[in-house]
C-alpha cells in the first residue's frame, strides 16, 4: 500500500510541476510519475538539509513540487541539446 501511495503522490507532484513549468513536454504517465518521485526525493533532501521543515510537514508537498520543477528544468535542458 505504501508503494501505491508513493506512485500516486509522485504522479500528482509530476503533473503539478508540468503544469507550472512553461513550455511543452511530451511525457507520458510513467515519465510524469518518475519526475514526481525523483522531485520528491530531491525536495525532501534539500528541505531537510536546510532545516526548512520536518518529515511529515505540509511544507513537504511544496518542496516536492520545487524539486520536481528543478528536475524537469534539467531534463528539458538536456533533451533540448539533442
Amino acid at each position: 500500500m505504501e508503494i501505491l501511495s508513493l506512485i500516486i503522490f509522485g504522479f500528482v507532484v509530476g503533473l503539478a510541476a508540468r503544469f507550472f513549468m512553461p513550455g511543452r513536454d511530451s511525457m507520458g504517465f510513467i515519465a510524469t510519475t518518475l519526475l514526481g518521485i525523483i522531485g520528491s526525493v530531491v525536495g525532501s533532501y534539500v528541505g531537510s538539509f536546510l532545516g526548512l521543515y520536518t518529515t511529515g510537514s505540509p511544507a513537504g508537498f511544496i518542496m516536492a513540487m520545487a524539486g520536481a520543477m528543478i528536475v524537469l528544468f534539467v531534463y528539458n535542458a538536456i533533451s533540448s541539446r539533442k
